[in-house]
């Protein structure tokens, strides 16, 4: 044998010995006998591998175990419901034709789409084919900006979108509101591509009687023996939204005058008060106008309007003129208290539109702060100049109760026409406000109940009679008890607490506009609480009442 053929073996044997020293980790060392069953995974298996020695059952399908596609083990061909909505429908909920849409449409809005009752269409042909989606779409949303312009909650706006769309046969819809954005969803069916739109609210303006025509619109277009055309609605908003106030600006200014009137006279005032108070109201109502012809923000229209009757109290003090310089001041903030804003605000908190809600807070909270301003100044300014208001003084009320009666009646008429309601309306909310400032005062001044508990009650009652008044009308509950709320809202409790900010007593201003804040939710919460009483014991049409959303503590 050569001496190359002798080299070659040692080289082979090197090489190996070289490579077993380079191997991996995971190779199993030399001499180590690994028994390994049959079938198995290698041994770097992963761990969803089943144990040795565990017998798992198969199932009876050909699926492998733990499929999407094998039916579970307790499921029973022969037991099981029917896959599919039969054609007649599912009785979920019976909704009679006799009862107003806001409850009709309220009741189906808190179901999911799913749930919905609808009715079987049969194909449509082209001689049958209806009005185009976003045309549907867009009436609907233009509805919706106007509610939701001149105050109307959340709920209801969703209620009015939705009956205009089921009214055009789009059943699957969802509407959606928040403070200035209104949008809806159309989804013809599961493989279809949903339609959506949108509309940015830009402007609000206080206008009950078109809120009044645009609930009569949505009420003939729910109801089916009426068949109203796309361009029959389309013409009559066109007509709401050209249609002008029923109130000219004159009678405007004289019923700002006439509301602080009467609200100084509901506070203890005599004529020359009632005089004063109503002057400051009509010359801050038409400053608010200058600066609202200017293009100035609402902020500022509210501090503006505040100045004239808290300067002319505390003129009225400097000049020593024997009158209830708080009683002016006091009548001149009733005007100007945003309590429509509030109990919207607080309405769509209770039924769950929490940002709408938050939204309406703050902005209730802004015209808030501009009056206070405005106040605050003039009240400032009349204490360096010598003006001896004092903050601790009690109004005199209880003693005239058919005064106030009187009075609280002429505030809910005032309010009602700078809310521009309908001259049918004006009565009844007159009524409702007499009614609510009586039984406030049978409990607080004759029973000595706390103020916040009577106004929470009374606040109750106008909710109650409000809505009943909306039910026999077919029509919103908001002209019948944003103005009755009137003679309830905190006038005298703001002006104490920010005279005694004026006069670096901010424990008792503090004190004071808390008793103001509680009075106002309470007003808030007692309507909207009237409300619901009235839509829990009357027959709303469904034979289940309407689901609200169920929590259990603690989420």
């Amino acid at each position: 044998m050569s001496e190359a053929e002798d080299r070659k073996p040692q080289s082979d044997e090197a090489r190996s010995a070289f490579d077993s020293e380079v191997t991996s980790e995971f190779a199993i060392p030399r001499g180590l006998a690994v028994s390994r069953a049959a079938g198995s995974e290698t041994e770097t298996t992963s761990e969803f591998s089943v144990p040795q020695g565990l017998d798992t059952p198969q199932p009876v399908s050909g699926e492998p175990e733990g499929s999407a596609f094998s039916p579970p083990r307790t499921y029973s061909s022969r037991q099981a419901p029917a896959a599919f909505t039969p054609a007649e429908g599912f009785p979920v909920v019976s909704l009679t034709k006799d009862v107003p849409w806001q409850d009709r449409m309220r009741t189906m809005l808190r179901m999911p789409v799913a749930e919905r009752p609808a009715p079987e269409r049969a194909p449509k042909t082209e001689e049958d084919e209806g009005p185009a989606v976003p045309r549907v779409l867009d009436l609907t949303l233009r509805i919706g900006e106007l509610l939701l312009a001149g105050g109307e909650g959340a709920e209801d706006v969703e209620a009015a979108m939705f009956a205009v769309c089921r009214s055009y046969g789009l059943d699957r819809c969802e509407p959606n509101v928040t403070f200035t954005l209104l949008s809806i969803s159309y989804q013809p069916s599961l493989v279809e591509d949903p339609v959506t739109a949108s509309r940015t609210v830009r402007r609000r303006g206080t206008d009950y009687t078109r809120l009044a025509a645009v609930f009569q619109l949505v009420d003939d277009l729910s109801d089916p023996e009426t068949h109203i055309s796309l361009e029959e609605a389309y013409r009559r908003l066109a007509e709401i939204r050209r249609n002008r106030h029923p109130y000219p600006t004159w009678v405007l200014t004289s019923a700002s005058g006439l509301l602080a009137g009467a609200a100084s006279v509901l506070v203890g005032g005599d004529l020359i008060v009632f005089v004063a108070a109503a002057l400051g109201a009509m010359l801050g109502d038409r400053l608010a106008w200058l600066c609202a012809g200017r293009g100035l923000p609402e902020f500022y229209q509210f501090l503006v309007a505040a100045m004239p009757p808290a300067a002319i109290g505390a003129a009225l003090t400097l000049t020593h003129v024997d009158v209830e310089a708080s009683a002016v001041i006091t009548g001149g903030l009733f005007a100007l208290l945003p309590g429509r804003a509030l109990v919207a605000g607080v309405q769509d908190g209770l039924t769950g539109f929490y940002i709408t809600a938050a939204a309406r807070l703050l902005e209730v909270m802004y015209f808030f702060v501009g009056i206070v301003l405005g106040v605050l100044v003039m009240l400032y300014v009349g204490v360096q100049l010598g003006a001896h208001l004092n903050p601790d003084a009690a109004l005199g009320i209880s003693k005239r109760p058919l005064w106030s009666i009187a009075a609280s009646m002429l505030l809910s008429l005032t309010f009602a026409v700078l809310l521009q309601q309908e001259r049918a309306t004006v009565l009844a909310v007159t009524l409702n406000g007499g009614v609510a400032w009586s039984v406030y005062g049978a409990m607080h001044y004759t029973g000595d109940i706390s103020p916040v508990a009577s106004t929470a009650v009374a606040a109750g009652v106008v909710g109650l009679f409000g809505q009943l008044l909306a039910r026999y009308r077919f029509a919103s509950a908001l002209p019948y008890t944003t103005a009755a709320i009137g003679p309830l809202l905190p006038g005298s409790a703001t002006y104490f607490g920010l005279l005694a900010f004026a006069q670096n007593k901010v424990d008792a201003g503090l004190v004071s506009l808390t008793k103001a804040a509680a009075l106002a939710m309470a007003i808030a919460i007692g309507v909207n609480l009237g409300s619901e009483i009235s839509r829990m014991f009357l027959r709303i049409g469904s034979a289940e009442k309407r689901r609200a959303a169920k929590r259990t503590r603690g989420f």
